[in-house]
């Protein structure tokens, strides 16, 4: 009988402790297109930067560089990884969050605590109210007490609030991957744009050489009497000007590679780069796998991070609505207390309590209803800001896109352009020498060739770039599977 009705009592709040109060989460749809609008380009070389989506395609790499063949830019990469400062931060962040998910859950178990003391109060006898005969001398005391709270879950507040924890801490660990994903490609457009820098160099130290030999021409042209002063005058002004920009190109491969001593964690002082001048005609753009738009939502640790902040953020409104509901707790307290040094650890001098308390608030003007609808309105901000990242994404991938295939076009047509600038000005110097035309046509067409080269170099380096930008904008490589199970 006794086990029966001890049965029947806790039978009700076992069955309330499973309760949770509260919206299950369901992740909200998310704006997607069934495919991108820009489509591969049309040939298939390996150049082209981009592969049609298809299952049987090799997937992205978490070393993504590697596609492009470059040793030195493979060196520095997983340097990022182990040296990084700004990603040491992210991973402590991650370290933290995860240790929140223990201080949520410790809230699943009871509290036990100890708080031993010894005393002596003599109270007066002149004290109002206090009979007189009652007075002594004073009197001891010892107390060992060993007390325990214990909170039962009856609506979902501690594991909801062990779930948040929980999806806060995969969050911060998409922001990490982010954050990796982040900085490998700002050094993979660092080194580019130090090699491109050198292929600029390179371009200006022939030019100069070059110019060089132009001015000794007229000089011996003007000398012999078959030109003018001022056509020495051109040739010393182009070759000058040609000099300026060489050395301000100085600035720019600096400021390239002190930006990749950062982020490899070195001071820039303890980084030194040779020059290694890209070639237009060996770099081959890598042959990126490509996806469908919907995949691109499990590939993007952002848009991860995003969606379990949603998540996190659902959970705060079943917290907010258990606030509702009556709260159950159930204390105990047990120990010995005598009134000396020799009765404190006798058995007569054990005591204990133990007993439920049931609470609940009756009238807060409002300030649980009020907690709930920010609760709800933060939700809401979640679930737009989760959108407005998938956007953002399938922009950064179509932009890409389309800069490959628009930059694919605008190549071939800068080495028609090149082509055309170089013969145009071997003839003008033909003629000149002739005596046929002025040195003003030479040193026009000079100007054109060398834009015409540095555009082609410039081209080459927004090639490289958008192909970067892009396996970044498609998750370069990663997948929501590695999200930590907490």
């Amino acid at each position: 009988m006794k086990r029966a009705l001890f049965l029947a009592a806790t039978l009700p709040v076992l069955l309330l402790a499973g309760c949770m109060v509260g919206p299950n989460y369901k992740r909200p749809a998310a704006i997607v297109a069934p495919a991108f609008k820009e489509a591969p380009p049309a040939s298939s070389g390996a150049s082209d930067g981009w592969a049609p989506g298809d299952p049987q395609d090799a997937k992205l790499k978490g070393d993504w560089w590697t596609m492009f063949d470059d040793p030195q830019l493979n060196a520095l990469e997983p340097q990022v990884d182990t040296a990084n400062q700004t990603l040491k931060a992210a991973e402590a962040n991650f370290r933290a969050a995860r240790a929140a998910i223990g201080y949520s859950r410790s809230y699943e178990a009871p509290t036990i605590g100890v708080g031993p003391s010894i005393g002596t109060v003599r109270d007066s006898a002149n004290q109002p109210y206090f009979p007189a005969g009652n007075a002594n001398n004073g009197s001891g005391d010892f107390i060992l007490p060993v007390d325990l709270n214990y909170e039962i879950d009856l609506w979902g507040r501690i594991r909801r609030g062990v779930t948040a924890a929980r999806e806060q801490a995969q969050a911060s660990d998409a922001d990490l991957e982010n954050a990796r994903l982040s900085l490998h490609a700002e050094l993979a457009l660092d080194y580019f744009g130090l090699r491109t820098t050198d292929a600029q160099i390179k371009l200006l130290d022939d030019t100069v050489k070059a110019y060089k030999q132009a001015l000794q021409l007229t000089e011996d042209l003007y000398e012999g009497g078959a030109a003018p002063k001022s056509d020495v005058a051109q040739a010393q002004t182009q070759l000058d000007q040609a000099l300026v920009e060489r050395t301000d190109l100085g600035v720019q491969r600096a400021q390239y590679e002190h930006a990749i001593a950062v982020l490899i964690g070195k001071p820039p002082a303890e980084l030194t780069l040779p020059p290694d001048p890209l070639d237009l005609n060996s770099p081959a753009l890598p042959r990126i796998p490509g996806m469908l738009p919907a995949t691109l939502l499990e590939r993007r640790p952002d848009i991860a991070g995003d969606e379990r902040r949603m998540a996190s953020a659902n959970e705060e409104i079943g917290i907010a609505e258990a606030a509702y509901y009556p709260t159950l707790s159930l204390s105990a307290s047990a120990g010995f207390q005598g009134t000396s040094a020799l009765n404190w650890f006798n058995w007569p001098s054990r005591f204990w309590a133990v007993g439920p308390t049931f609470s609940e608030t009756l009238f807060d003007a409002g300030r649980r209803r009020s907690t709930k609808e920010m609760t709800e309105a933060e939700y809401d901000a979640t679930v737009a800001n989760y959108r407005q990242t998938v956007l953002t994404a399938f922009q950064q991938v179509e932009d890409n896109l389309a800069a490959l295939r628009v930059l694919s076009t605008e190549a071939q047509q800068q080495h028609a352009a090149t082509a055309s600038a170089e013969q145009s000005l071997s003839l003008f110097e033909t003629r000149y020498e002739g005596g046929v035309d002025t040195y003003l046509q030479v040193v026009t067409w000079q100007t054109a060739v060398l834009n015409n080269e540095r555009n082609d170099i410039d081209i080459m380096q927004r090639r490289l770039d958008a192909s970067v930008l892009l396996i970044k904008a498609l998750g370069g490589g990663w997948d929501s599977t590695q999200l930590p199970r907490l």
